[in-house]
C-alpha cells in the first residue's frame, strides 16, 4: 500500500460544517438516528448486522491473529489479516468493530448498522513504541519527534491494580503515537468514525486538527494513569496546512471505548503553532471543531448493474477544495456517513485512494434533510472498470462449492466468495491505466487445498481468467506443543496463525504465533504460543536458531533457552506458501522460575511477507 494522495491532505483546509468521519454501511436512510440539528443519539436500539475487513500493520503487511470483536463475538484475523463476523447483535447507531492485537494500541472502528446488511473496513493498527519514561513522584516530559509533548505532574501517577492510594513511586514508561489529522492514510487509522458526544449530550460530526494515544506501564508491565485530582498538558502540534485557519480555543475531546464514540471534555488553546490543553486521564485523544451534518449514502453499480465493491468514495466541499472525506464501499457496492449540510459539494470515486485520476465524477447539494443517491453507474470506458470472472475447481475436478479467491493488486488483498457452483465475478476499478498486474490463489475450505498462485493481467472490460484449481497445496495450519508430557494443539481453521519478519532484531527474525479463543460466560479466553526464530539463510533443509518462544501453557507466559535449541525447516515456500518445522529442547522459566519445561514442537503456518 501506498501513501495515498498526500498532497491533496497537505493542503487541507478546516470546514466548520465538514467533517472526515469514516463512513459506515448503511442501507436505508433513517430519520430517527439523527437530524442535522438536534443530534441526540439513541445508543440503545439494537440490530443485527454483519461486518469484515482487513487489518494491517504499519507497514502495511496483513495482521494475522488478531483478536476481533464485534459486541459479543469474536474472531481473530487470518492469514491475509482478514476477519468476517455475521449475524451480530449491535448497537444500530454506533456499531463497534475492536481490533487488538499484543504490540499495538486497539483498532476501533464505529459504523451506523442497518438490518442484515454488511460493513467493510480498512484498518491500519498503530504500534505501542517506547516513547521514553521517568519517574513516578517526579513527574517528566515526554517528547516526540513531530512535536508532540506530554508534560506530566509531580506525584501524578497512580498504579490502577494497587489498594495504595499512594502516587507511584516507580518507573513510568510511555507509549504515545501522534496521529496526524492530514495524514493519508488517516481514515484507516484513528479510532471510530470522527463523531462524537458534546457536553450537551448531542451527536456532532468533528473536524480534527490533532489526535494521540498514549499507554502508561509500570515497572511490572502493570496498567497506570494520570492520578485523581491531577492533570497532565498535552501540546499538539498543529498542521501546516490548517495552522492559518485553526481557531484560539479548541474542545478536546477523547475516544469512549464502550460506545466507539469521541467525548468532549475539557478544550486547548493555540499557542504558537500549537494546541495546549490539559487531560485527567489517558486513552486517545482529538482537537476537534464539531458541527452538524446529514446522512448521506449510494450504491457503486457497473453497465450490468453488478455491484463494485471495497472501492473508495470521496466527498469534496466545491467552495474548499482542500476539505474532503473517504468512505469504501461494502460488499454490495454501498457506502453511507455524514456529510456537510447545505453545502455543494463533489463525489470522486477511487479504486484507492493513491490513484491520482478519479473514475467517476458527480456534483450534488445537501440541505437539512438526508440524502440518497441511489445506484451510480460507473462507466466501464472512462472508470477502467474491469469486471473479473472464472471458476475454481478441486482436485478431482469438481466445482468447489465452499470456497473463496483473494486477489492481491498494488499490495492490497481483496477477498470474493466463491458461488455454490465454484464461479466468481466482480467488478474492480483500475488504478493504474487500462490494465493492471495482480495475483489470485483459490481456497477449498472443506478440503483445506489452495491454488498456486496464479500471477494475471486484469484489463477495463470484461476478463475471464483461466481455471484455478484449489489443489496440490495443503491450506493446514498447525501448531503441535508437548511441554512435559502434554499436549496441546492449534490447528486451522479454528485456531489463527501468524507470521511475521522482525527486520529491526538482531539477527533478522521471523516470529510465528497460534491463538485458540474460547467462549465462556460471555468472556472471550485466549490461549497462545508464539516463538522466534532466525532468518538468516532459511530454507527448506536448513537448520535455524530458536531465539525465544512464549505460551499461556506454562507458569507466567515466559520462558528462557539456557543451552541452544534448533530448529529444522522441513518446508519454506514463497509468500502465500507456507513455512515448517519442529524443534525439542529443554526451557526455563514460568513459575516458578526454576521450572524445566521439556519441550517439542511441529508446525506449519503460512507466509504472509
Amino acid at each position: 500500500m501506498k501513501n495515498f494522495i498526500a498532497s491533496s491532505f497537505k493542503s487541507l483546509l478546516v470546514l466548520l460544517l465538514a467533517a472526515t468521519a469514516l463512513w459506515s454501511c448503511q442501507k436505508d436512510l433513517d430519520e430517527t438516528l439523527v437530524d442535522s440539528i438536534n443530534q441526540i443519539p439513541n445508543l440503545t436500539t439494537k440490530i443485527n448486522s454483519s461486518v469484515s475487513g482487513f487489518v494491517v500493520d504499519e507497514n502495511n503487511q496483513a495482521v494475522a491473529g488478531a483478536s476481533v470483536v464485534v459486541y459479543d463475538k469474536t474472531t481473530t484475523t487470518d492469514d491475509y489479516g482478514y476477519f468476517s463476523v455475521k449475524n451480530v447483535s449491535v448497537v444500530k447507531t454506533a456499531a463497534v468493530v475492536t481490533v487488538k492485537k499484543s504490540g499495538y494500541f486497539p483498532g476501533i472502528k464505529t459504523y451506523i448498522a442497518t438490518e442484515n446488511k454488511s460493513a467493510f473496513f480498512r484498518i491500519k493498527l498503530i504500534p505501542k513504541l517506547n516513547s521514553g519514561s521517568f519517574n513516578g513522584l517526579n513527574g517528566g516530559t515526554i517528547s516526540l519527534s513531530n512535536g508532540m509533548k506530554i508534560d506530566f505532574p509531580v506525584n501524578g501517577i497512580q498504579d490502577l491494580l494497587s489498594s495504595n492510594s499512594n502516587p507511584y513511586s516507580g518507573t513510568v514508561y510511555v507509549s504515545a503515537s501522534y496521529i496526524n489529522p492530514t495524514a493519508s492514510d488517516i481514515n484507516s487509522i484513528m479510532p471510530g468514525d470522527l463523531r462524537g458526544i458534546n457536553q450537551e449530550g448531542s451527536m456532532k460530526v468533528l473536524q480534527s486538527f490533532g489526535m494521540v494515544a498514549v499507554e502508561l506501564k509500570g515497572d511490572n508491565g502493570q496498567a497506570l494513569q494520570i492520578a485523581s485530582g491531577k492533570k497532565a498538558t498535552l501540546t499538539f502540534p498543529i498542521p501546516s496546512s490548517l495552522s492559518t485557519t485553526a481557531p484560539a480555543s479548541i474542545p478536546l475531546w477523547y475516544f469512549d471505548e464502550s460506545n466507539g464514540l469521541w467525548k468532549e471534555e475539557g478544550s486547548a488553546t493555540k499557542v504558537g503553532n500549537n494546541y495546549v490543553g490539559d487531560v485527567a486521564h489517558f486513552s486517545f485523544w482529538n482537537c476537534d471543531v464539531p458541527s452538524n451534518f446529514v446522512q448521506f449514502n449510494c450504491t457503486l453499480v457497473n453497465e450490468n448493474g453488478q455491484p463494485i465493491p471495497y472501492t473508495w468514495v470521496k466527498i469534496t466541499n466545491v467552495n474548499l477544495p482542500q476539505s474532503y472525506s473517504y468512505g469504501l464501499t461494502d460488499s454490495s457496492g454501498f457506502v453511507a456517513g455524514a456529510v456537510p449540510n447545505n453545502a455543494s459539494l463533489k463525489l470522486d470515486v477511487y479504486t484507492q485512494f493513491d490513484c491520482g485520476t478519479a473514475a467517476y465524477t458527480q456534483t450534488f447539494s445537501t440541505n437539512n434533510s438526508n440524502l440518497s443517491l441511489g445506484n451510480l453507474t460507473i462507466p466501464n470506458t472512462t472508470a477502467h472498470t474491469a469486471n473479473v470472472s472464472g471458476t475454481v475447481t478441486d482436485c478431482n475436478n469438481a466445482a468447489v462449492s465452499n470456497g473463496y479467491i483473494i486477489m492481491l493488486k498494488n499490495n492490497q488483498y481483496y477477498r470474493y466468495n466463491l458461488s455454490s457452483t465454484g464461479t466468481f465475478n466482480f467488478s474492480n476499478l483500475l488504478c493504474n491505466g487500462n490494465s493492471e498486474s495482480v495475483t489470485f490463489i483459490a481456497e477449498d475450505i472443506s478440503s483445506n487445498q489452495q491454488s498456486t498462485p496464479f500471477s494475471y493481467t486484469i484489463n477495463t472490460g470484461n476478463n475471464t481468467v483461466p481455471n484455478l484449481q484449489a489443489c496440490g497445496t495443503t491450506t493446514e495450519q498447525f501448531i503441535n506443543l508437548n511441554i512435559n508430557g502434554t499436549n496441546y494443539n492449534y490447528s486451522s481453521p479454528v485456531d489463527s496463525f501468524g507470521f511475521y519478519v522482525n527486520v529491526q532484531s538482531n539477527p533478522v527474525s521471523i516470529s510465528l504465533n497460534g491463538t485458540h479463543i474460547t467462549q465462556s460466560g460471555g468472556t472471550s479466553i485466549y490461549n497462545q504460543t508464539y516463538f522466534q526464530i532466525s532468518q538468516t539463510n532459511i530454507s527448506a533443509g536448513s537448520t535455524q536458531q530458536l531465539m525465544s518462544l512464549y505460551t499461556s501453557h506454562v507458569g507466567n507466559d515466559s520462558t528462557s533457552i539456557t543451552s541452544p535449541i534448533n530448529v529444522q525447516i522441513t518446508e519454506y515456500g514463497s509468500v502465500g506458501q507456507f513455512i515448517a518445522g519442529n524443534f525439542s529442547g529443554a526451557l526455563i522459566g514460568g513459575a516458578p522460575t526454576s521450572t524445566i519445561y521439556n519441550t517439542s514442537c511441529t508446525f506449519r503456518i503460512r507466509r504472509t511477507q
